[in-house]
């Protein structure tokens, strides 16, 4: 079996993370404080990746990136950056991909803290900015590596997206989920096989280990 695909899908899913966590952060506590229609609309637009079918975010992508149209055409122009089909251009998808999985957790564990938290810390001279990271995130670690795992996890298994914008590049864009419907293709079982298996277990103890956290935490005397 070639590892490539393999790494190549470790490192995606990795990037990917942490993109997320540096957006998801700062959006998902500008989410949480109060309602608006704008606050609406965006997070609507966030939740979209959760119910519409990959194939079709792919192509809408597959239509912004491209060096014709869109953004793909300006960077092109500008800088001539090239997304589709390129390692950048599925980071970039990925990133949007994932974005519920990693804002979601975040903003519900906002939502849920206590008002006095924030209150108090107000009350004692911190800024919003020293608030949210000294006071509010130490609060909801557990949920922000749940989100972390449940976006990596999520990545590792992309497949639609990923072949409409990367398509089937060896070494650059061939991840394994696109290696394992490629050897499915070509009839070749046993390397499907062995790519799904690693996915499966890759996947099987990050979701495990997200559970095992979650018990801990709820047992710990701290919390």
């Amino acid at each position: 079996m070639d590892l490539t695909p393999i790494w190549l899908t470790l490192k995606l899913a990795g990037i990917t993370t942490l993109v997320l966590l540096l957006i998801g952060l700062p959006l998902a506590y500008w989410l949480s404080k109060g309602r608006s229609f704008i606050k609406i609309i965006l997070e609507a637009i966030i939740t979209m990746p959760l119910v519409l079918p990959p194939s079709v975010l792919g192509f809408y992508l597959l239509m912004a990136f491209s060096p014709q149209h869109g953004i793909g055409g300006w960077l092109q122009k500008a800088f001539n950056v090239q997304l589709v089909f390129s390692f950048p251009g599925l980071v970039l998808a990925s990133v949007i991909y994932s974005m519920p999985f990693m804002i979601g957790p975040i903003k519900s564990a906002l939502q849920q803290l206590p008002v006095s938290l924030a209150q108090a810390s107000y009350t004692l001279g911190k800024s919003e900015k020293q608030t949210f990271i000294h006071v509010l995130l130490p609060n909801i670690r557990a949920s922000v590596l749940t989100a972390a795992i449940l976006t990596f996890a999520h990545t590792l298994g992309e497949f639609g997206v990923v072949l409409m914008i990367g398509g089937n590049i060896p070494g650059v864009t061939r991840v394994a989920s696109i290696a394992v419907y490629d050897s499915v293709e070509n009839m070749d079982y046993h390397s499907a096989n062995a790519y799904s298996l690693t996915l499966f277990c890759i996947t099987f103890v990050m979701v495990v280990s997200v559970f095992v956290f979650n018990k801990y935490k709820a047992k710990s005397p701290l919390e």
